[in-house]
């Protein structure tokens, strides 16, 4: 990458204190010359462009850190964030969602197998509980990114050869297209968690994180097929809704 010109601005002393100052210069060139992926000019660079000093600089980096529009990988440097995906709560594959917003989506395969499905999970499926279901865990990556780790049980009555097909990449299509029970309507609920010694490495985040979770109940018409948490870094995955308001009596 060439040497990146940094914004022509001046700090000075005055009511906004410098950090807020270089945060701003910082945020504005995250914005307008470089794009995800990119390094962050050195802190030294910084210091010496802006007469400022090294307990300045980090402030500002770190508050952009916290924001998500930094982040930082030891031993390498501070790099331009990517930009979150933003779901609309509409019914859609990870792999969709990705696609229709140009970014790259592959998964890992954590857990994949038969066993007794959750409580939660074994109620919807209206099973008896120890009923086996499919079990498939992933850790699912935007351009190489974590994003989020879906904790999916799939109906084994409805999709019992699952497991022997491309679990890499959308579930949906694969009910879709071999087993006949495309997913039609999901209920959804969302809430808060904090990042564990489990989830927290797994998606690159310090333990205590705030954490998207969403659970959804998939069905194929009146078929419960699908019981799914997931987590979601919140600086990579933003929930956006329009709200009509009802006609009042």
């Amino acid at each position: 990458m060439s040497a990146v010109q940094l914004p022509a601005r001046t700090i000075t002393d005055g009511p906004v204190p410098k950090h807020a100052q270089l945060h701003d210069i910082l945020e504005e060139l995250c914005r307008t010359t470089l794009k995800p992926g990119d390094i962050l000019p050195g802190e030294r660079l910084l210091e010496e462009t802006y007469g400022v000093s090294r307990i300045t600089v980090r402030r500002a980096i770190g508050d952009l850190v916290a924001a998500g529009k930094l982040r930082r990988v030891r031993g390498k440097g501070t790099f331009v964030a990517p930009n979150p995906l933003v779901s609309r709560l509409h019914l859609a594959s990870f792999s969709d969602e990705m696609g229709a917003q140009d970014v790259t989506a592959s998964s890992k395969i954590l857990t994949s197998g038969r066993s007794s499905a959750p409580e939660d999970a074994a109620l919807f499926f209206d099973t008896p509980a120890q009923t086996e279901h499919i079990h498939l865990r992933r850790l699912r990556l935007g351009d190489g990114e974590p994003y989020s780790i879906d904790d999916g049980w799939y109906n084994s009555t409805f999709a019992p050869g699952l497991l022997e097909n491309d679990t890499y990449n959308s579930v949906y299509a694969i009910l879709d297209s071999v087993f006949d029970v495309p997913i039609t309507d999901a209920d959804q609920t969302v809430s808060a968690i904090s990042a564990d010694t489990d989830t927290a490495p797994l998606l690159d985040v310090p333990v205590g994180t705030p954490l998207l979770h969403i659970v959804r109940y998939s069905r194929s018409g009146d078929r419960p097929v699908e019981w799914c948490s997931s987590v979601y870094r919140t600086d990579r995955y933003r929930l956006t809704t329009r709200v009509a308001r009802e006609n009042s009596i």
